[in-house]
């Protein structure tokens, strides 16, 4: 091994060790947090005997130029929630018939989409772009609105919250989606696509406004999402530990926002573990494309720290459980990775449990942002989800090929 290899080693080990015993230091809470530090430590460890610190960081720049991710804009639009807050989304609209007609045979049969729009809602941390290779795969054949939740990706700062204190809740959220349907899509049929937190805010929407569910919604695709007792989730980390942090993790959140650009400094220092961690709760494939694992770094990096302690504790009190009986009688997909550590795939059978009706599809060697890591999946069942939903005629199928 070269003197340069032994001290990245060093250097590395150090971090591994310092991972753990810091986070010790603060208790049995402390120490569950410890052991992801640790293995995300540990990987950045083996990385750092080969790979220099100048070439990671060259590796990391090339990666945002070059990576096409993200990049796909529509013709943006502005909503406003009953607190004011601007909420940004973009439409994508259906090209017109002729010029889409074998792109349209391709996805669906030979019949093509009848006026549909599909709005799509993303999940915490992140932003309309994780919908990226869906939206590559939809793009001019049927109508498509993407929008930022509130404080994410290019909306404002929820009011309620920066003005007055107000703590977020998902019903919020399922407020600010219905501002966006009523300014991006008014009328006409509707097909409802969440992840996550999104998945979240679409049933919050179906159980305040359950009449636009029944006159306008004609499907629903549920992704990698929970409808309740998200407070049981261990996140991978041992059960009694876990305890220890949901005691502890919304104070600690609440004190990091209130030091928000001390803890963004932080982060951009510790970089190579931050990406570490997110690798880890992102996906569970080992052969990830480097450029769609910095992707989601990125968009999980421009969520402010005061904005995740604003929404987490809103994640403890969700269930909407009951509100997915206003989907009973539609289309719907639920789907998930079967190793997603953020919102288990338990979470999305019992959602399937109570939509028996529902397509269910567990996704192998997936983590939470499956539609990343596996988007010929997603995209093609919600294909499939479009034909069922009428967005073409009964007798198409996405399935088939017109030849």
């Amino acid at each position: 091994m070269s003197e340069s290899s032994t001290g990245a080693a060093a250097e590395a080990v150090t971090e591994v060790a310092a991972a753990a015993g810091n986070w010790r230091r603060a208790g049995i809470a402390g120490a569950a947090i410890g052991v992801v530090a640790a293995g995300a430590a540990a990987g950045v460890a083996i990385e750092r005997m080969t790979v220099g610190r100048g070439m990671r960081k060259k590796a990391r720049l090339a990666l945002d130029a070059s990576g096409p991710y993200g990049s796909l804009r529509g013709m943006p639009g502005k909503a406003y929630a009953d607190d004011g807050t601007e909420l940004s989304y973009e439409v994508d609209e259906a090209e017109p018939e002729s010029a889409q007609a074998p792109r349209r045979r391709r996805l669906f049969g030979r019949k093509v989409p009848a006026p549909v729009t599909v709005v799509f809602s993303h999940g915490y941390c992140l932003s309309q772009d994780s919908w990226h290779f869906q939206r590559a795969a939809l793009r001019g054949v049927v109508r498509c609105v993407y929008w930022d939740q509130r404080s994410h990706g290019r909306s404002g700062r929820g009011a309620a919250q920066l003005d007055d204190g107000k703590p977020v809740s998902i019903d919020q959220l399922g407020r600010d989606l219905k501002a966006v349907i009523d300014a991006a899509a008014p009328e006409g049929p509707l097909v409802l696509v969440g992840h996550s937190m999104g998945g979240m805010t679409t049933m919050a929407l179906a159980d305040q406004f359950p009449e636009l569910i029944r006159e306008r919604v004609v499907g629903v695709a549920l992704v990698g999402t929970s409808a309740g007792r998200l407070g049981q989730v261990n996140f991978g980390l041992p059960v009694a530990g876990m305890n220890a942090v949901r005691r502890v993790l919304p104070g600690v959140l609440k004190a990091l926002g209130s030091q928000a650009d001390l803890v963004e400094r932080g982060r951009r220092a510790t970089s190579d573990l931050f990406a570490g961690i997110i690798k880890r709760y992102s996906f569970s494939s080992k052969d990830v494309d480097p450029a769609i694992s910095r992707f989601a770094e990125r968009m999980i990096e421009s969520t402010p720290i005061d904005v995740v302690a604003e929404f987490y504790p809103a994640f403890a009190e969700h269930d909407k459980a009951e509100a997915l009986r206003y989907f009973a009688e539609l289309p719907v997909l639920v789907l998930a990775g079967e190793k997603d550590l953020v919102t288990p795939s338990e979470h999305s059978e019992a959602i399937a449990d109570l939509l028996p009706e529902a397509e269910f599809v567990l996704v192998p060697d997936a983590g939470h942002l499956v539609m990343l890591e596996h988007p010929e999946v997603v995209t093609d069942r919600l294909a499939d989800l479009l034909a069922r939903a009428g967005a073409v005629p009964a007798a198409a199928d996405a399935r088939t090929s017109s030849g």
